[in-house]
Formats: C-alpha cells, sequence, structure tokens
C-alpha cells in the first residue's frame, strides 16, 4: 500500500514510488507498531538534501531492504522542513548517541516513540567504517527480539534525556545575574569570540564545511558596535565583516548567472558549494548584504540583494502568491550539473547565442550594445568565451569533478562589464535548457513569512515600487492559505500541520516589517493578533519563553524549546526581537515585556557562550537599546533620511496617526525620535532628523 503519494510535503511523494512501505508520521503508524509489537523506523530528511537521495537510491529503492524492514519494522517517513519538532528531538536523540547528526536521519524507536539507537546516512555495503543499512536493521532486530529489557531500558534513559535537555535553559535562567548584563558587555564578549574564530584570509567564522551565519556578520557590522570602544576595535569588526560577505559574494556559493546562495560551502574558500537553494537562506542573507550596503554603501552588496531577491521572485514563487521552499542540490542525479560549466560548454553556449541572433549576434540577443570597434556589430563568441572563462574562473581542470564552479578572484568585484553581462544572459538562458533541479513547492509559513520581511524591509531600503507590491502580495497569501478559519495558524496550507512557534514568530516580524513599509496601521494589528495567539499556545507558564508546539499538538517523548541558533534563528529568539519591536510600534507592555523576558531567559547562556545564540544576543540589543521614529503623515523627504540608514535597535512608523502612546499629539508632517517614548525635539526637515539618526546609530541614549 503506498501512502506517501497524495502527501502535501514533495519530500516524501518523491518517496512514493520506493518499495518500502511507508507510513507518514502519524497515529496510523503508531498503532501499528503497538498492535505488532514491532520497532518503528523513522526516516528523516529533505527534499532538496542530496545525501536523502543518494541513501533512497541506494538503499530504499532496493526491494531486498524493503522486504527486510516490511517483516521487522514499520517504517516512517518524515520532512523535517514540514515537522520541525520530530526532527528537533530526534536530531538531539542522534547527537546524544553519536556525537553528531545530519541528514539523512535514521532513528530506531519503541511503539510509543522512544528512541533507542540512531545514525545518519547508511551505506548499502560496509564501507569506511560505517555498516551497511542491512547490517544496521538486522541488529537492531536481533536487540529488539533478544534483549528487549536493555533495548527498553535504554529506551527510558534516553527519553529522561531528552526531557532533561528541554529543561536546560529553564535551569540556566535560576543563575541569571542580578540586575542583567549590558549590550556593550555581551557584544565585546561575542566580538572577542569572533575574532578568535575569524578566518583573515577568506572570512567566515571557524574550518569547513563553512556555513553563512549572517547573524555573526550583522553583529560585527551593527553601528552601536561601531561607535563603542570596547573590545575588538570598529575597523577590526568591519573588516570580519567585509570580509566575510566579500568573499562569500565572489565565491561559488553564489550564483553569478541567477543571483542567490547555495546551503553551505564545502571548502575553505566559499569556492565549491553543496548546490541545493533554501529560501531561508536567501531571505537572511539578503538582509545581511542590505544591512551591510547600508552601513557602508558598497554597490556590491546592493547587486548582491537585487540578484537574490529577483532569483527568489522569478524562480520560487508559486503561481497563487506564495514563495517555494528550495531548489534541489541534483538535476538528472548530478549533483550540481545544472549549474557548473566546462570551457567548451561555454563557448558552445555563446556560439549557439550568437548564432540564433543573427546579424546583431549576442549583443542583440541579450539587449547588451555590441563593444566599441566591433566592425560588423557582433560579439565574436570565441573571444567571448575566453573573456569570460578568465572572469568567472572556468578551466580545464575545473573544481569538482572536471567541472568549474563559477566565481569570483576575491576583491575583484561583481559589477559586470556590458560584454560580460551579454555573456551571462547567454549561459544563463543556455543553462536553463539542462535538466532543472526539483523545486519543493510547500509554502511554509515561517520561511515565507521571513522572506517576506526581508523583501518589505528591502523595498523599504530601496525605495522600490516592484517590492512593495509583491510584498503585500506575498503577506496577503500566507494569512488566505495558512490559516484555518478560526485564525490557528498552520505549518503549510495544504499539510494540516499546527503550525509552530517559529511560524508565528516569523508572522509577526513579517506584518511589523509591512507595517513600516506601508505606513498602514492594519499590519500592526494583524501582527498584534498573531501574537497574542503565540502567547497563549506556546508560553511555558512556569518558567516563560516559548515551546516549539503548542498546547494543541500531539504530545512527544519531550516538549522542547527552540533557544540555540543555528543556520536559521531559533524560535525564542525570533520571537524575542518581532514581540519587543512590537512593543515599540505599538506601546503595548503586554508585547515589551514578554519579549524581554524571553531574552532575559537567555542572558545566562548568552553570557557563557554568546555565539551559540547570536540572534538572542541581537535581541538583547533592542531590549537595552531599543528606539522609536514617527513621522506623522507621508513625508517622504524625512521617510528618505530613515531609509538610508540600518538602525537594527529602531522600530519605525508612519502615516495617519492610529491609537496608541507612540501617536499621541503628533503633528502632521513631523518627526519624532523617541526611547521608551520619551522624545528628541520634533524634526521637521531632514538635516534635523538626519543628526538626531547619527546619535541614535551608535546606540545613543537620551
Amino acid at each position: 500500500m503506498n501512502r506517501l503519494t497524495h502527501a502535501s510535503s514533495p519530500y516524501l511523494r518523491q518517496h512514493a514510488g520506493n518499495p518500502v512501505d511507508w507510513y507518514p508520521w502519524g497515529p496510523e503508524a503508531f498503532a501499528r507498531a503497538k498492535d505488532e509489537d514491532r520497532p518503528l523506523f523513522v526516516s528523516i530528511g529533505y527534499a532538496a538534501c542530496h545525501w536523502c537521495h543518494v541513501m533512497a537510491h541506494e538503499t530504499f529503492e532496493d526491494p531486498g531492504v524493503a522486504d527486510l524492514l516490511a517483516s521487522t519494522c514499520i517504517a516512517v517517513k518524515v520532512d523535517r522542513e514540514e515537522r520541525p519538532d520530530v526532527d528537533a528531538l530526534y536530531m538531539a536523540a542522534v547527537q546524544a548517541m553519536t556525537g553528531s547528526g545530519g541528514w539523512p536521519m535514521s532513528v530506531f524507536c519503541t511503539p510509543d516513540g522512544r528512541p533507542f539507537f540512531a545514525g545518519t546516512y547508511f551505506p548499502p555495503s560496509d564501507r569506511h567504517g560505517m555498516p551497511s543499512f542491512r547490517r544496521v536493521v538486522e541488529a537492531v532486530v536481533d536487540a529488539w527480539t533478544r534483549r528487549r529489557s536493555e533495548i527498553e531500558a535504554q529506551a527510558s534513559t534516553l527519553a529522561e534525556a531528552l526531557q532533561h535537555q528541554a529543561r536546560a535553559v529553564d535551569r540556566l535562567a535560576l543563575v541569571a545575574p542580578d540586575g542583567g548584563t549590558d549590550w556593550e558587555t555581551l557584544s565585546a564578549h561575542a566580538l572577542a569570540e569572533l575574532a578568535r574564530r575569524f578566518d583573515p584570509v577568506w572570512g567566515g567564522f571557524g574550518p569547513p564545511p563553512k556555513f553563512p551565519r549572517p547573524a555573526l556578520v550583522e553583529l560585527c557590522l551593527r553601528p552601536d558596535v561601531a561607535g563603542r570602544d570596547h573590545g575588538p576595535t570598529s575597523p577590526r569588526s568591519r573588516a570580519m565583516a567585509t570580509t566575510t560577505l566579500d568573499a562569500m559574494a565572489a565565491g561559488g556559493i553564489y550564483d553569478h548567472l541567477e543571483g542567490g546562495f547555495a546551503r553551505y560551502s564545502t571548502d575553505a574558500r566559499w569556492l565549491v558549494p553543496h548546490f541545493e537553494k533554501m529560501l531561508p537562506d536567501q531571505a537572511l542573507l539578503a538582509r545581511c548584504y542590505l544591512h551591510a550596503w547600508q552601513v557602508t554603501g558598497s554597490a556590491t552588496y546592493l547587486q548582491v540583494v537585487r540578484e537574490t531577491v529577483d532569483f527568489v521572485m522569478a524562480s520560487l514563487s508559486t503561481p497563487d502568491g506564495g514563495f517555494a521552499s528550495s531548489l534541489d542540490a541534483d538535476a538528472a542525479g548530478v549533483e550540481g550539473g545544472h549549474v557548473t560549466w566546462t570551457p567548451a560548454e561555454v563557448r558552445a553556449a555563446l556560439a549557439a547565442a550568437g548564432e540564433h541572433a543573427g546579424t546583431a549576434a549576442l549583443a542583440a540577443a541579450t539587449g547588451t550594445a555590441a563593444p566599441v570597434g566591433a566592425a560588423t556589430g557582433m560579439l565574436d563568441p570565441t573571444r567571448l568565451a575566453a573573456t569570460v572563462c578568465e572572469w568567472w574562473g572556468v578551466t580545464e581542470e575545473g573544481d569538482i569533478d572536471g567541472r568549474s564552479v563559477l566565481h569570483r578572484p576575491p576583491g575583484a568585484g561583481l559589477a559586470r562589464v556590458p560584454e560580460v553581462e551579454a555573456a551571462r544572459r547567454a549561459l544563463l538562458a543556455a543553462r536553463r535548457r539542462r535538466p532543472q533541479p526539483a523545486r519543493d513547492d510547500k509554502v511554509l509559513t515561517e520561511w515565507h513569512a521571513m522572506f517576506t520581511a526581508a523583501l518589505a524591509e528591502a523595498a523599504w531600503a530601496c525605495d522600490d515600487e516592484r517590492w512593495a507590491r509583491r510584498a503585500v502580495e506575498a503577506a496577503e497569501h500566507v494569512l488566505a492559505r495558512n490559516r484555518r478559519a478560526d485564525g490557528r495558524w498552520l505549518r503549510s496550507a495544504d499539510s494540516g500541520v499546527l503550525a509552530f512557534a517559529a511560524d508565528y514568530a516569523w508572522v509577526v516580524e513579517c506584518m511589523t516589517w509591512l507595517a513600516t513599509m506601508t505606513g498602514d496601521e492594519r499590519w500592526t494589528a494583524r501582527a498584534e493578533e498573531t501574537a497574542g495567539g503565540m502567547l497563549d499556545l506556546f508560553w511555558d507558564a512556569d518558567h516563560g519563553g516559548l515551546f516549539t508546539t503548542g498546547r494543541d499538538a500531539e504530545p512527544l517523548v519531550a516538549r522542547m524549546k527552540d533557544v540555540v541558533d543555528g543556520a536559521l534563528p531559533s524560535a525564542n529568539a525570533a520571537a524575542a526581537n518581532a514581540l519587543v519591536r512590537l512593543g515599540a510600534l505599538t506601546g503595548e507592555n503586554r508585547w515589551t515585556d514578554a519579549g524581554t523576558s524571553i531574552a532575559e531567559a537567555v542572558l545566562p547562556l548568552a553570557l557563557e557562550q554568546p555565539l551559540s545564540v547570536p540572534d538572542m544576543v541581537s535581541a538583547l540589543a533592542l531590549v537595552d537599546h531599543g528606539a522609536q521614529v514617527v513621522v506623522a503623515g507621508d513625508r517622504p523627504d524625512l521617510l528618505g533620511a530613515l531609509r538610508r540608514r540600518w538602525l537594527p535597535h529602531v522600530a519605525v512608523a508612519w502615516g495617519a496617526p492610529g491609537p496608541g502612546p507612540l501617536w499621541k499629539e503628533r503633528a502632521l508632517g513631523t518627526a519624532y525620535v523617541c526611547h521608551g517614548f520619551v522624545c528628541e525635539e520634533p524634526a521637521r526637515d531632514p538635516a534635523t532628523l538626519d543628526a538626531q539618526l547619527e546619535h541614535l546609530a551608535t546606540g545613543g541614549r537620551r
């Protein structure tokens, strides 16, 4: 019986044709495991995961493996993106048992879901010190049959350990320092640790594989850090940020033909990535490069923002207005085959473009004027191919399996001369004729809201009407599709899975940015409605902070709290930032107090290991330095002064005066810079406002 054919998750549907008798996560699988007294085999992955595909082809398409699983276990397939609660729980188990983790994740559990053996990828045969998957299953079944009491004891012990881990942040909160810690001390501690880990040649913090960590870069970029004398100097902090941003933008992790970033780099140079492109990475990196542009004025950073946003809008937009989750790392079974090049392929693509274009050749085909001195008005494909191969580092030797990943030399910049821009368009057109990677079309509330927030902020900063219209469309989409009639948010429109704390947190963040972008108070009201639901469903009344799952969700072995920041901000960090920002926009202490409580609960962890919670460190800065700027009415000149700056600790409201203390006694056509609703002198011209903002930009207080 094939139970995955009609699953909402594309990842599950990828496995619908396996001979394995898969169940989706749910009561049917647990009931059968209990009735037949069999262990559960839980396989967790995601659609864009290269090694998930490898294990699927090597192992789950093997009829012998399918027969073995069918006779011994109940096999359950889980999409980690759709069920982050299940993924987090079993990832903690894998890390506890093996010391590391990753995907695909392979977990064996008792019928009630308690894990007792776990790992990640298992090969089809014994190799490189790893046992084959078949041998693992046979050993697990033998232990289940012959040493059941040991299995039960191990499962109970591990379940207790997971529950203990889930409460770790609550125990830490009991040792918070009296009176808290100021942002300057905490940021100095974090920056000193970053300096110790910094790669001065290629940027980034730590050895390969290198993951972009926008929160770490933004910590180095913050204007309020730049104005302080403690810890690493301002030039050193900024250099760590710009070296990293420059190297990533030049490297193969960035798509030089279409824009957007791959998931991570396998090497120190950001050169050879794993080639999947994930929506949240685009959101966080576009935002990071936007802030870097606002701080430095670098045209390269603005180019990265524009190309990344345009990539998402062109290649990850769904027909009904949403944003899809990811593009696969593989195409036609080859990782990165759709985006890598040989010199011969470059020559062929440019020659084909020239032939297709006729007399105007490559120049007219791409809308680019032919270079001065071209006697026939044509671009010579042979000469252009040599230029292009040098420009993007395409060689006969290649970077991976004889193929080259397009990249730029460090420090060379991204601005393309017209000739190279013509070639870029021709190569992209040729690339699109190749077999294409699969797209995961599910619209996850968290990721969709995360990118929409980034798009709204970019539209605001760049005063881009096209982006602004798309951000509003995207927000209306998720409001219409990803909520039940009773207002309860869902993880995605078609899954029926209840939304998690991170989904709610990013919706609040998204709606507050739409309020800033549009000057329309309706978005603030939507943010408040969502924030109220978040606190009602996820708040821990005993210790504070947010549980991952709502009080109406199915119980798991442990009710986890997402506190440590990874590739994405933790749910609690996202919520703390969004709530404090919402409190600043509304003057409602309920939101400010809740956000502050979350941030302060994590303070002991931030003091001990600041780089494990960098997004929460930023939230603590918002708590410490939070300010508001109000522009009553529509004054484009005053708004322009605000758009130019990155003010990470400032909430901006403008437009027709609304309810609440933020708008009390505001004169139309005037700007007010406030700390805790105590304001500077009204600013009626851009010069006055700019002077007040300069004070704010360095963390100044009234």
